[in-house]
């Protein structure tokens, strides 16, 4: 950061802090002077598409569990057509925190929060 220089009218001082704006999956954030991310300064929050599906699937798989709709995780794997271990890594999505969910949900989960496959 730079010392503050006055202007002319004594009321207003300028300030400026050296910075970059980087685009990181999808997110704009701000990078100090020594490369480090702010990660508590996201620009612009968008939802996760991909994790706020997997979270709506794990909630739609669940609730087919719970009503024996399906009694195994094989027997809904092989009605969705996909892996049935992939099926139990979605489920539990359900097992987060309902912060979490819904702040997924809403596109205001922290820049680390990611959907690994």
């Amino acid at each position: 950061m730079t010392r503050p220089i006055p202007t002319g009218d004594g009321r207003t001082v300028i300030v400026r802090i050296p910075i970059s704006i980087r685009r990181r999956g999808g997110r704009k954030l701000i990078f100090s002077p020594d490369g480090t991310p702010d990660t508590g300064a996201v620009i612009c929050r968008r939802i996760d598409n991909a994790m706020a599906k997997a979270i709506a699937r794990a909630f739609r798989w669940r609730e087919m569990l719970e009503n024996s709709e399906y009694k195994t995780i094989r027997e809904l794997a092989a009605a969705e057509g996909i892996n049935e271990s992939y099926v139990a890594r979605i489920l539990r999505l359900t097992l987060l925190a309902p912060n979490i969910v819904e702040s997924i949900v809403e596109g205001r989960q922290r820049s680390e929060v990611t959907c690994l496959r």
